[in-house]
């Protein structure tokens, strides 16, 4: 009996898939959904590492001054730039020879391959979702670095996009974390505090993520009061809430990478998800592949890129702890 070219199969069916694969992905937590919904994905050619500039100061030769005053036109150094490794992810979707045996008829074999893709398509959605919130030292340090590196529990300490936060120029990298054990009573109090540490004038955080536990307390404290709503959030498929000018997240559920006890306030202004041109969620080439040992063919599904910030102060966390 003759079979179509099941390698090539997958490794079509995959690049027909491609745009599903990634949205599937990217709506699969609630990070990832709303860069997207803003705009904040943001595809690049390739390169050694990801830069992101970063404004660190005001210029120092601001002044006032009156008729022919000498104005101050000295060198002024106010922007750096952060630095990020290209990760890189992948899901081999396989077929053996007896499977192919057993799935006999051209029908068969293809929905044989579109439910490895889909079990290959969750597996990365479930994967990416948890290195967004990793340090992105899982895996050997192969894993995207994700917000317990952008925003950690502690921000006076580590190196984060090649800037070291324990040195005190480097201030302006630093969240801000408060440590506190989060209760129906002071939840809100909790969240009013560190709001007004991260509100810079118009700019303010525009996403609260928040883990289940603290999730159970936030929504504990609105049964009372009037609850405020985004219907176009809603549609990402996800609860939300409102909290001063933000969408609040349960990013936790069945699964979730959201760590219980945690909130995070994010500025997605000074967040980007940065993936690979050509190899943001696709079949990788050369698409079709066979092992020389065994009985079955392969296409493998895969990304590469980073998680990127911009600017570390425009961030807070609340450990919950």
């Amino acid at each position: 009996m003759s079979f179509p070219n099941v390698s090539d199969l997958i490794a079509t069916s995959i690049e027909e898939r491609c745009g599903e694969i990634a949205d599937s992905v990217r709506n699969n937590n609630a990070i990832l959904a709303v860069l997207s919904k803003k705009g904040k994905v943001h595809p690049f050619d390739g390169g050694r590492l990801i830069y992101e500039e970063i404004s660190y100061a005001e210029n120092g030769n601001g002044d006032w001054y009156s008729g022919y005053d000498v104005l101050t036109v000295g060198a002024q150094e106010v922007i750096s730039a952060a630095e990020f490794e290209i990760k890189q992810y992948a899901v081999p979707v396989i077929v053996s020879g007896l499977e192919l045996i057993q799935n006999s008829g051209k029908n068969q074999i293809i929905d044989l391959v579109a439910g490895r893709i889909a079990v290959g398509e969750a597996t990365m959605a479930n994967d990416i979702s948890v290195g967004m919130y990793s340090d992105g030292t899982g895996s050997n340090g192969k894993q995207i670095v994700g917000l317990d590196a952008a925003v950690p529990a502690n921000p006076a300490t580590g190196t984060y996009g090649g800037i070291n936060r324990a040195t005190a120029a480097n201030a302006f990298w630093k969240s801000i974390v408060k440590t506190e054990a989060t209760t129906l009573a002071n939840v809100q109090t909790q969240m009013n505090t560190v709001w007004g540490q991260v509100v810079r004038g118009t700019d303010h955080p525009d996403v609260i993520l928040m883990g289940n536990t603290f999730w159970g307390f936030w929504m504990g404290s609105l049964q009372n009061i009037q609850r405020f709503t985004n219907p176009d959030m809603a549609k990402l498929g996800f609860e939300t809430q409102r909290f001063m000018q933000a969408d609040v997240f349960l990013d936790g559920g069945v699964g979730g990478a959201a760590t219980a006890t945690n909130c995070y306030m994010l500025n997605t202004k000074y967040l980007h998800f940065r993936p690979v041109r050509g190899k943001d969620m696709v079949a990788l080439n050369p698409g079709k592949r066979s092992a020389f040992n065994q009985d079955a063919e392969a296409s493998i599904l895969g990304w590469a890129g980073a998680f990127t910030c911009s600017g570390g102060r425009y961030h807070a966390r609340i450990t919950g702890a």
